[in-house]
């Protein structure tokens, strides 16, 4: 769903959502020091000119984005809060006298390994000598190819982009996927768009990144520059023939199903049986590719590079993967492009917080139980469920009320509806991690051991039945998200924390516009965005709708589409196709939500809190959950490579479709917002 350039996320600690009758009392009193909006709020700003600003613009010029970051808002206030509990969890565990193999152990060791920088700095290089080796010992393409397969189980970037998943049309089957990879840049269109931001990331790419990178691997200064040449060129090769973003978008074009047979016709240049075997995919017989016009240009690739330029574009993509693990020359280097050029921060994070995001992103499960029992009580759990289940019914309502679809289509609809199911707080089985094996060795190995587990993890799924229990965030996740193969909405513990407050002592109007609309509702309305509501209630991509309907479906959406394609960032317009997914779940999340909130005792009531209506302060509620400020690099890129719009313009650009918007702040004809009736977009 993505709260910022990502996704939400809070912490544990707010997480109440249904306040009782007796809890809608006037909230005055409690607010006239601590209100979680009113003081956020910069009312120079004229509502209807820049509702995001007026809602937020007093925190926001009180809280510059510090220079670690590229940008700054609720969810890096919330990332902090959980930050500070997982150290607590980790350095519990470095005092502890853990057993060996036991997740305390792993924890400590974890952590002591990363923050042991004296030992990374003597070792420099040395942990990734025998992975240089292997790629130093290739020498035709048969070897090529095997390194490929080593260096994806390992967690390295290579041409081949392998994964188990469900089949879109079959989601009871866990098949063998291929997609589009190979480049060494964030998105393909870096390596051609002619705006400034491009050109100045490709070319420090190519005459600053890739020959320091090259020779910290051990290059001399010529041979150095002669790789990145080639390794450039190759890269580009690949981008030629990659889908730009919103191709990625439409899962019918993306579902290439052929039989082994097939991708061999395809990918003559490689033996996929072996291969697949190699990187521990069993017994393959099918493939889904996603791009086919990319693997036929690495077929092609393999025949036109030579061997050496081959050994050098790996030699980089292991390097870069490993940089961050390494000695400073390494990390330094990997955090001034990708942070600092690409995204605009100025310094990196304390080391204690990027060993902690790295355990998090390698076995976030083992500190999700700790972390639930400490901070997420079942009774949270059960209220949040409770909210779940009146988004459900609220937006059953608006399906009814539809003017546009038919009553066919209707009824599947809501039976879709009825089969989605919400996973809140924390998982019913956890993950087991006895295998990992983590020690107070280089930090490096350790990393690289976690990409093993969790390769292996990936694979053992092929040919199994699917595992409706798995959770793809952990609990601590600041973030939210819809499966459409499982029709599931995922919701973590991380995800209903408003920080310094907590949840029980928040009127429902904040709780229904920051909690209700911008996360169960968008994500309950991803099954029916553009992509989402071409899968079927089971999961299965099939076209349930009536012709008609979709046709409906699709001229609103495109006014939603024309409509961001209108706004401009730094000189680059947003791409309303490519986010029109998440644009349209924030849409029907904000409906859905005030609908369910107009149930409230406290809408009924009608009573004042801080001279804001009940009206007022929902969508005051949903502009907190997308307080953040981006740098210029930041948005810049994200326009470019992510599916998700600005937070500003997740506000202000839904918020000028809502009519009860313009209701509760008497926007008028002539305001910065105004949008004319009937132009404005209504979808669910």
């Amino acid at each position: 769903m993505n709260k910022k350039i990502s996704s939400l996320s809070v912490t544990a600690a707010a997480v109440t959502l249904l306040l009782t009758a007796c809890q809608q009392e006037d909230k005055t009193k409690l607010y006239e020091a601590n209100d979680p909006v009113i003081h956020n709020m910069d009312t120079t700003v004229k509502p209807g000119d820049d509702f995001f600003k007026y809602a937020n613009g007093a925190w926001l010029s009180k809280n510059p984005i510090p220079a670690a970051y590229s940008s700054w808002g609720i969810g890096n206030v919330v990332q902090e809060e959980l930050r500070d509990r997982m150290k607590k969890i980790n350095e519990d565990a470095l005092k502890a006298n853990a057993t060996k193999g036991s997740n305390t152990q792993k924890i400590g060791d974890f952590y002591f390994s990363g923050m042991d920088t004296v030992e990374i700095e003597k070792q420099g290089i040395a942990p990734l000598k025998d992975e240089l080796d292997k790629i130093d010992h290739i020498t035709d393409v048969k070897t090529l190819v095997e390194e490929f397969a080593h260096l994806a189980r390992i967690g390295v970037g290579q041409p081949i982009g392998a994964y188990v998943g469900q089949d879109a049309k079959n989601s009871s089957k866990m098949v063998m996927n291929l997609y589009q990879s190979g480049i060494g840049l964030p998105n393909r269109d870096y390596y051609f768009n002619k705006d400034g931001h491009s050109v100045t990331i490709r070319t420090d790419y190519q005459n600053k990144h890739l020959p320091t990178v090259y020779k910290l691997a051990g290059l001399t200064a010529d041979k150095a520059d002669a790789a990145t040449k080639k390794t450039y060129a190759l890269e580009t090769f690949f981008a030629d023939s990659s889908r730009k973003l919103e191709d990625l978008r439409d899962p019918y074009h993306n579902y290439n199903k052929m039989p082994l047979a097939g991708l061999s016709k395809l990918v003559p240049a490689i033996d996929w049986k072996s291969t697949f075997e190699q990187m521990d995919y069993k017994n393959v017989d099918t493939v889904i590719v996603g791009q086919p016009e990319y693997y036929r240009a690495l077929n092609k690739a393999l025949q036109t590079y030579s061997i050496n330029d081959w050994k050098n574009y790996l030699r980089k993509n292991l390097v870069t993967a490993f940089s961050e693990y390494l000695s400073k020359p390494f990390d330094e280097e990997n955090f001034r492009f990708y942070d600092k050029v690409l995204s605009g921060s100025t310094a990196q994070l304390p080391r204690w917080k990027r060993v902690l995001d790295t355990e998090n992103g390698l076995m976030g499960e083992v500190l999700g139980q700790i972390f639930v029992k400490e901070y997420f009580p079942e009774k949270t759990k059960e209220r949040y469920v409770k909210l779940v289940e009146e988004m459900r019914a609220t937006f059953k309502e608006h399906i009814e009320k539809l003017d546009w679809m038919s009553p066919e289509t209707k009824e599947k609809a809501y039976y879709k509806l009825s089969k989605v199911t919400p996973k809140v707080g924390y998982p019913d089985k956890w993950k087991d991690f006895s295998t990992l094996e983590i020690n107070r060795g280089p930090y490096a190995l350790n990393v690289l051991r976690g990409n093993i587990w969790w390769h292996n993890f990936n694979a053992a799924k092929l040919g199994k039945p699917v595992d409706h229990t798995e959770w793809g965030m952990t609990p601590q996740t600041y973030n939210a998200y819809y499966d459409p193969s499982n029709n599931e909405i995922v919701l973590p513990a991380g995800i209903f924390s408003i920080p310094g407050f907590k949840d029980e002592n928040i009127d429902d109007a904040i709780i229904y516009g920051y909690a209700a609309a911008s996360t169960i509702g968008h994500e309950m309305t991803h099954g029916f965005d553009d992509q989402g509501r071409q899968f079927d209630a089971e999961g299965n991509l099939k076209a349930w709708w009536k012709p008609q309907d979709s046709v409906k479906f699709g001229k609103r959406a495109q006014m939603l589409i024309d409509q961001f394609n209108g706004y401009n960032v730094y000189g680059s317009h947003v791409n309303g196709k490519a986010t029109q997914g998440e644009n349209i779940a924030d849409l029907g999340g904000i409906v859905i939500g005030l609908d369910a909130f107009k149930k409230t005792q406290q809408y009924k009531d009608g009573k004042i809190i801080n001279g804001l209506t009940p009206l007022q302060r929902y969508f005051l509620g949903y502009s907190l959950g997308w307080l953040t400020q981006d740098r210029k690099e930041a948005l810049l890129s994200q326009i470019l490579t992510n599916e998700h719009s600005p937070a500003f313009l997740r506000v202000n650009a839904p918020f000028s479709d809502v009519p009860e918007f313009y209701e509760a702040f008497h926007i008028k004809k002539g305001d910065k917002m105004w949008i004319d009736p009937e132009k404005r977009v209504k979808i669910w």
